[in-house]
C-alpha cells in the first residue's frame, strides 16, 4: 500500500554547519557554544549559517559535557496552582534565556509523595530545586537540606540558613489603608483570615500602625475564613442595627472575603465605592475583575518573586555565592472601582 508521507528530513549536524560557514567542526562547536577565540564577525556568521540550516543542539550531549540537565525542579503543596503557577511563569521567564526547563510536581501534603518526587528529580540530575506552597509560614513535608544542589525557596517557609522570597504583607497592607486615607476615608475596618496564619497578625499590624499614624480610630479586625461566606457574615457585625461609627471603607484579607463584603453591602443597599470603599487583597483576576464594581486588591507579585527565586538559582548552579536569608519583595496596589476617588474629587 502506498503513501504519500514523506519521511522525515535527518537534523542538521555540526559537520554540516562547519561546511557551510567554511570552518572547522572544533571552530563551529566553539562558536555556539560562546567559546574559544574568534572574531566576533566569524562567531556571528557561523551562527547565522546554523540559524539557516535549522541546526538544534544535541542538548544530552551538552548536558554531559557541561555536567548539567538544564533543568530545574519545582516543587508544591498548593494542589490548585493558585500561588504556584504565577510564581512558576516568573520563574519560567527568568530561566528560558538560559535554555533552562522548569517541571512542576505537586507533592500535595503527603510526605512519601514529597519524597518521591525529590528522588525522581535527583534520579534526573536536576540542576536545582525551587520550593514554594501555598503559604509562607509552613513547611513543605519534605526536608530539602544537604542535598548537595542548590535549594531556593519562594512563599513557603525555609530551612534555617537558606535563601527564601516571600511578598511583604505588612507592607502591601499599608498600601491598602494608605490608599483609603488618600482617599479620604476616616472609619477603616479589617476583615480578614484565620488566626493560624502568620500574615493575618502581620497585615492586621500593618493596618493598626497606619491608622495610628495617621491620628484615626482602630477598630478590632476581624478574623474568620478565607471565605465570601465570611465577608458577608462580616458585614452584619460591622453595620448591625444600632451600630455608630460605621466604616466608610473596609480593607479585606483576600479577594474571596471582599467579594462576600460587597455583596452585603448591596443587600443592606450601600452603595460601593459611594458610600463605602472596599480593597481585597491577592489580586486574584478571575475573582478581582469579575466582581461588581472590579475589586481594589494588593498583588503580591508572585511572577517577580518568582522571577527572582529563579534567577539567584542560576547564580548558584554558576557557582556564584548568595547570602542566606529572606528577601521580602515588595507588592504594589492593583487600583479598579472598589474605593472610589478621593472624596470631594
Amino acid at each position: 500500500m502506498s503513501s504519500d508521507a514523506s519521511p522525515a528530513p535527518a537534523p542538521v549536524t555540526l559537520r554540516e554547519v562547519a561546511a557551510a560557514a567554511g570552518v572547522s567542526v572544533a571552530t563551529a562547536s566553539k562558536a555556539l557554544n560562546g567559546q574559544g577565540r574568534m572574531t566576533a564577525e566569524t562567531r556571528e556568521r557561523i551562527r547565522a549559517t546554523a540559524r539557516r540550516l535549522g541546526f538544534r543542539p544535541n542538548s544530552l550531549a551538552q548536558s554531559l559535557l557541561r555536567r548539567r540537565s538544564f533543568t530545574v525542579g519545582l516543587l508544591t503543596n498548593d494542589t490548585y496552582g493558585r500561588f504556584s503557577l504565577p510564581l512558576m511563569s516568573g520563574v519560567s521567564d527568568a530561566l528560558v534565556d538560559a535554555g533552562v526547563s522548569v517541571f512542576l510536581c505537586n507533592v500535595e501534603d503527603d510526605t512519601r509523595l514529597a519524597q518521591l518526587h525529590v528522588e525522581a528529580m535527583l534520579d534526573k540530575r536536576v540542576d536545582g530545586i525551587i520550593a514554594t506552597g501555598k503559604r509562607i509560614d509552613r513547611h513543605l513535608p519534605v526536608d530539602l537540606a544537604n542535598l548537595r544542589i542548590p535549594v531556593i525557596y519562594a512563599f513557603t517557609q525555609p530551612d534555617p540558613g537558606a535563601i527564601a522570597f516571600v511578598s511583604d504583607d505588612a507592607g502591601g497592607a499599608r498600601l491598602a489603608v494608605e490608599h483609603f486615607w488618600r482617599l479620604g476615608r476616616r472609619r477603616i475596618a479589617h476583615v480578614t483570615g484565620p488566626a493560624s496564619f502568620a500574615v493575618v497578625h502581620e497585615r492586621a499590624q500593618a493596618y493598626r500602625d497606619v491608622l495610628t499614624e495617621k491620628g484615626l480610630p482602630v477598630m478590632e479586625p476581624l478574623l474568620g475564613s478565607w471565605s465570601e461566606a465570611w465577608g458577608h457574615e462580616a458585614v452584619a457585625k460591622l453595620f448591625g442595627s444600632g451600630r455608630e461609627g460605621v466604616p466608610d471603607a473596609v480593607f479585606c484579607g483576600n479577594d474571596q472575603i471582599a467579594r462576600g463584603v460587597i455583596d452585603a453591602l448591596r443587600e443592606r443597599g450601600l452603595g460601593v465605592p459611594d458610600d463605602v470603599g472596599v480593597i481585597g487583597f491577592d489580586n486574584w483576576s478571575i475573582v478581582a475583575e469579575a466582581t461588581r464594581p472590579p475589586l481594589t486588591s494588593v498583588d503580591m507579585n508572585l511572577a517577580a518573586l518568582g522571577r527572582e527565586a529563579g534567577l539567584t538559582l542560576l547564580s548558584l548552579v554558576g557557582g556564584q555565592p548568595a547570602a542566606p536569608g529572606i528577601r521580602k519583595l515588595p507588592c504594589r496596589l492593583v487600583v479598579r472601582q472598589s474605593c472610589g476617588r478621593p472624596l470631594g474629587g
